[in-house]
């Protein structure tokens, strides 16, 4: 029995990623995502592993990898399961991690002097409040 494959049109992909239909095009256009099969109407029909592919490309995004960090990873993954692709690109995820473990622990610095000056204006408005008016 023939499974038929369920598809996306890019439309239906924007609304699921979050990215705008323009984004989409341009990701593909500079070689972020592989050309996208098309229909006998010429429209783009994403696949399940487009999805994930984007997926990814977002997750890297949000934590900070620049746009030819990411196109630099999407050729080598082009490259297929070789050693010559999977090493950089173990790197270049090792690297990026690294950078943003540094982030966070930056960021966790400086809640921790948030909260520390939240409780010094708490200390002061319990004072005030309890003080002569």
């Amino acid at each position: 029995m023939l499974m038929s494959m369920v598809t996306l049109s890019i439309s239906e992909v924007a609304i699921r990623s979050g990215l705008s239909v323009d984004t989409l095009r341009y990701y593909e256009k500079i070689g972020l995502i592989d050309a996208v099969p098309r229909a006998l109407n010429g429209q783009r029909r994403y696949r399940e592993e487009d999805l994930r592919w984007i997926d990814f490309l977002l997750r890297l995004r949000a934590t900070g990898m620049g746009i030819a960090d990411m196109q630099r990873y999407a050729r080598l993954r082009r490259e297929g399961q070789t050693l010559a692709s999977v090493v950089p690109r173990r790197e270049m995820l090792e690297t990026h991690a690294a950078a943003l473990a540094l982030q966070i622990a930056s960021l966790q610095e400086n809640l921790s002097l948030l909260h520390s000056k939240i409780a010094t204006y708490q200390q002061m408005e319990a004072s005030l409040s309890s003080g002569p008016h």
